[in-house]
């Protein structure tokens, strides 16, 4: 089993053209098979065979549905309600789906083989939870009693909050907070510097040897301490981001929705990336670093400018790509689960998506260089494609639901057609890879508001780039 694992990385490495070297390493671990009560044969057979029948099924009929797009577009183009560049942008917006879901399927063997060397040794290395906050005083409460409770040696833990010039009652809270754990330790700064500034005096105060960086509104589950630290038995693993579920998923519609593309960004994107071990983006509410590689970056991670200003959004993508560009891997593991607090409004909701694209563009100019030198074919296959299409979603927005029904009076209904069909085929990877899930329905109500609003939000960030305001906590 181990070396079937190993052969299977070690080909899936080859392919991407930078062979993991660490994967020889992997070999020495068990794999942990075999533990617990078997189940007779003849169940375990059943079992394997309705799993291979569903999953058989669900690719029969994510193909089918991929090639009903095309052939939905090809009509339109035909029909003339689709010029040739609408029409391939369309195939490649569907070829960019298919390929994603086809690397995140590849996510569990890649996961395995980075979990046998931990699994082969007892690996509990000194572990620094670090929570900055601003203004939290109720939610800061979760994340520091979850920290407190993680199954872990307690010797070899650490809990750090640093409060970054709160004016509420977070203080307070954090003083009840230390006296229920006498181990918290508490920074304090006077004025608001921002969330990088206490990220970093965080990481300078820790002593273990792994920081877990949580948001103050966030807490990893405390038995999935273990499966988030494990990875780093591996010492090219730089970063892990853990799985995170909105906590607030039955609050209302919108939350639902958001819990749908929670979701389809972690277990999808993510996973996608994880399996050629470059996360780009380590989710700031819930993600571990080793700390011996941060420290020498915080530096130069903290003077990060753009425009002549410095950059005060993104904070969790710079510092994943900058772990990348140091040579060491990231990976994303759903053994790890994490709960953070989403928002609940449409207006906290764009807020927060403004904030994340201009993240998203300015980590993207920077991380180009080092992706096209250190992983070219990833670069070709994925990073750049992902730019190309982000920009260009907007524009084909604008293009279907403004100009269309304007220019030719006629109801873009092959553009809704194909947004649907995209998003079904999203579902059918959704159920097949989570089948207790019951958020998959809301994947298309998200692709309907990210089309008509969120896929718009793109052009406000851009003609804002300049407004900093919204990257302090």
């Amino acid at each position: 089993m181990i070396e079937r694992s190993t052969r299977k990385l070690g080909v899936l490495c080859m392919i991407i053209g930078r062979p993991y070297r660490a994967a020889v390493a992997l070999s020495g671990g068990s794999s942990g098979e075999g533990a617990g009560p078997r189940m007779p044969a003849k169940h375990r057979r059943t079992r394997i065979l309705g799993d291979d029948l569903y999953r058989w099924t669900m690719i029969f009929t994510g193909l089918s549905v991929a090639i009903f797009i095309l052939a939905v577009k090809s009509t339109a183009l035909h029909s003339g309600t689709a010029g040739r560049f609408f029409f391939v942008y369309s195939v490649l917006v569907t070829s960019f789906e298919l390929s994603r879901l086809v690397a995140a399927s590849f996510h569990s063997t890649t996961s395995r083989a980075c979990y046998e060397l931990a699994s082969s040794q007892v690996y509990e290395p000194e572990v620094s939870f670090v929570i900055p906050c601003m203004n939290e005083e109720d939610a800061i409460s979760i994340s520091v009693v979850n920290a407190f409770a993680a199954e872990y040696p307690a010797e070899k833990l650490e809990v750090i909050v640093i409060d970054d010039g709160s004016t509420d009652e977070t203080p307070a809270s954090l003083v009840r907070l230390q006296e229920r754990y006498p181990l918290l330790q508490v920074i304090t700064f006077e004025h608001n510097q921002g969330k990088r500034h206490a990220m970093s005096a965080g990481f300078r105060r820790a002593r273990g040897e792994i920081v877990v960086q949580l948001d103050s509104d966030s807490y990893i589950e405390p038995t999935s301490l273990h499966e988030l630290v494990a990875p780093f038995a591996n010492p090219r693993i730089g970063a892990v981001c853990a799985h995170a579920d909105p906590a607030n998923a039955d609050t209302n519609l919108l939350t639902k929705m958001q819990a749908a593309y929670y979701f389809l960004s972690f277990r999808i994107l993510k996973a996608a990336e994880s399996t050629f071990l470059a996360v780009f983006c380590c989710s700031g509410c819930s993600s571990a670093y080793r700390r011996s590689i941060v420290v020498p970056i915080l530096d130069v991670w903290l003077d990060e400018t753009f425009l002549g200003k410095p950059v005060t959004w993104g904070d969790d993508r710079s510092l994943t790509n900058r772990v990348l560009a140091a040579g060491y891997r990231t990976i994303y593991t759903d053994r790890a689960q994490a709960y953070t607090i989403c928002p609940e409004h449409l207006r906290q909701l764009l807020k927060q998506q403004v904030r994340w694209k201009k993240g998203w563009f300015v980590n993207s100019i920077f991380a180009t260089r080092y992706v096209v030198r250190q992983y070219p074919l990833v670069a070709v296959t994925y990073f750049l494609p992902l730019i190309v299409l982000t920009l260009a979603t907007p524009l084909m927005a604008v293009r279907g639901l403004v100009l269309l029904p304007l220019i030719s009076h006629k109801l873009p209904i092959f553009y809704l057609v194909g947004v649907l069909g995209i998003a079904l085929l999203v579902s059918i990877y959704y159920r097949a890879v989570e089948r207790e899930n019951r958020y998959w329905p809301y994947v298309f109500l998200w692709s309907l508001l990210n089309l008509v609003v969120l896929s718009f939000v793109l052009f406000f960030a851009l003609l804002t780039i300049q407004n900093r305001r919204w990257g302090t906590r």
